[in-house]
């Protein structure tokens, strides 16, 4: 097989390269050698066209079982490499990329061996929504958009291989609930329905800045000829395999754990994505815990407002008050924007290190807008939900933003990118307890900084806390507990100010996507426990900016790593990666 022999040829020159220097290989050495081809590699299996900063590639990724299959077989022949690798005589350096790196070469073999990519759709996210953000990338060359078109007569070939997954997914009960899926049309039929330049893969086309007027109208035709000929056949294709097909047949059992070999492959989605081995029933009572400790903090927060009535008589004030709604789509991006701005003022005195990229705030675009998140935030760019803008409380909006945006999303990725010090698969490699724990912290962070302006933004903050609390409650209630999808609509509906579209959303999105929502509490939580751990070992040499500065230092990481990596923290004194930012 072409790809075991590629770690064999990688072994041999890795030995020729250590003979020329007349000695054997070093540890440090055989690590690099290793986790830098597999990366680029990996990028060339999946074809990635997330990173802006690199160009648009010609193709989509294969993911036809064969491919499936060579990736098992690869990834495992990585993991016997590095189990071969001593970590104790690798260097310090070395030992945390070592430590960042396996278990992600994990939970790559565990995802081949359950053969998640069989099930590449939920309630929210498809691999044919997935194609929109590189529609909506910076496109810098003319090369782009030729490898643009090209990717786009890829399509047919990538749809036709992603039902064959699908087909054999319905076969053996491996799918989203149907309940998920049920008209969730919107995002095919905003393809299928439009004329060729008014398409979402149109949108590179529109502004072509630094192309000559004769190939932009040149390339401006092949590119309409392809998306009437290729891609909208292939879209149409897909909501008839929708409709007919995979829908009618998809499970109707909710549970992660009633799923073939559901048990296991529940706690494996609970560890790839908390980075933590937790038992469901250990989350489930914890998260009970702190949905009463939060639930105390709203209260106290309701009556700071000077509301005389009881808790569920705030929560439909909140949800029915027109004064905590804004009026137009650009009110509510501009408010966002205003928060955004306040940060900026702020951030100096809470970061050493603040990274170059910025950042813009868009609308959720329309096709996903109706069963899309209420924002959702990465390098570049901010997504700002302004469907319904009456489910879109104002209350809620400086958490969100804090969360999406700077000192979160917007803020922490873009700081890994810059750390060119730093390997790639640790640059461009998204952890979500890391990612999304961070944007959590910061929404609690933002007390701290005075970013809420009312009692009604300080009890959208805690009510954004407990949202995060009551999923480790629903999550493991629904796949592991029986839980019904009513009960989980329930129990957020008594727990949450969030407004009804917005609570039926995430449900289904916890119901479709297990475990990924227990990320952020649990990610949270430990970048508190760890603060607070420097704060009393240090007293008054912990250093707010220091600390900040060590956590995003580390780009994205396992939740053991960052706790070992804030005990040298306290180790060292308190001393941050940027001493003379501090």
């Amino acid at each position: 097989m072409r790809l075991a022999v590629s770690l064999a040829v990688l072994a041999v020159l890795a030995l020729m390269c250590a003979a020329e220097a007349n000695a054997a290989p070093t540890p440090d050495q055989r690590l690099r050698a290793l986790y830098e081809h597999e990366w680029k590699w990996r990028e060339e299996q999946f074809a990635d066209n997330e990173n802006d900063t690199k160009p648009i590639v010609d193709h989509l990724p294969k993911v036809d079982p064969a491919s499936q299959a060579a990736r098992l077989v690869y990834w495992e022949q990585v993991m016997a490499e590095l189990n071969a690798i001593p970590r104790d005589r690798l260097s310090p350096a070395e030992q945390e990329n070592y430590d960042v790196y396996k278990p992600q070469i994990a939970a790559l073999i565990s995802n081949q061996k359950f053969r998640g990519f069989e099930m590449p759709v939920n309630s929210d996210t498809t691999f044919w929504t997935d194609l929109g953000y590189t529609a909506r990338r910076p496109f810098r060359q003319l090369a782009d958009y030729k490898n643009w078109i090209a990717q786009m007569r890829d399509i047919p070939r990538y749809f036709r291989e992603q039902m064959d997954e699908m087909r054999a997914g319905l076969k053996r009960g491996f799918t989203p609930p149907r309940v998920t899926l049920e008209g969730r049309d919107a995002s095919l039929t905003a393809v299928t329905d439009a004329t060729p330049e008014k398409s979402l893969f149109y949108t590179p086309f529109e502004n072509m800045t630094g192309i000559t007027p004769s190939d932009q109208a040149t390339l401006r035709a092949e590119a309409v000829a392809v998306i009437r000929d290729q891609v909208q056949p292939a879209y149409r294709q897909m909501l008839t395999f929708m409709h007919t097909e995979y829908v009618p047949n998809a499970r109707t059992a909710l549970a992660a754990e009633a799923m073939p070999d559901g048990k296991a492959w529940y706690r494996a989605q609970i560890l790839e994505y908390t980075t933590l081995e937790m038992d469901p029933a250990e989350i489930h009572k914890l998260g009970l815990t702190e949905v009463a400790t939060i639930h105390k903090q709203m209260v106290d927060a309701m009556h700071e407002t000077g509301f005389k009535g009881d808790f569920a008589a705030f929560l439909k004030f909140l949800r029915s008050d027109p004064q905590f709604y804004a009026k137009t789509p650009d009110e509510l991006l501009m408010r966002a924007a205003w928060v955004a701005k306040k940060f900026d003022g702020k951030a100096s005195t809470y970061f050493g290190y603040l990274p170059r990229k910025r950042f813009a705030i868009v609308p959720v675009p329309p096709d996903l807008a109706p069963f899309y998140t209420s924002g959702r935030g990465g390098p570049g760019q901010y997504l700002l939900n302004t469907y319904k803008l009456e489910t879109r409380p104002l209350y809620n909006l400086t958490a969100l933003t804090l969360h999406e945006s700077a000192p979160g999303h917007a803020f922490q990725m873009p700081i890994a990118e810059e750390r060119t010090d730093m390997p790639a698969f640790r640059r461009y490699t998204y952890i979500s307890a890391f990612g999304e724990g961070w944007a959590l912290y910061c929404e609690k962070l933002g007390l701290e900084m005075g970013m809420y302006d009312t009692p009604y933004d300080k009890f959208g903050m805690y009510g954004y806390q407990i949202w995060r609390a009551v999923r480790l409650v629903v999550d493991t209630g629904i796949h592991s507990q029986g839980w019904t999808r009513e009960q989980a609509i329930q129990y957020m509906r008594e727990n949450t100010a969030l407004p009804e579209h917005e609570i039926e959303t995430e449900v289904d999105r916890y119901i479709a996507w297990p475990g990924q929502a227990l990320s952020y509490y649990l990610g949270e939580m430990a970048i508190w426990e760890a603060r607070h751990k420097a704060e009393v070992a240090l007293g008054s040499r912990f250093n707010i900016r220091a600390f900040h500065d060590t956590v995003l230092h580390l780009g994205s990481v396992p939740i053991p790593v960052l706790k070992a990596r804030i005990d040298r923290f306290i180790a060292d004194g308190g001393r941050g990666p940027y001493p003379d930012m501090e």
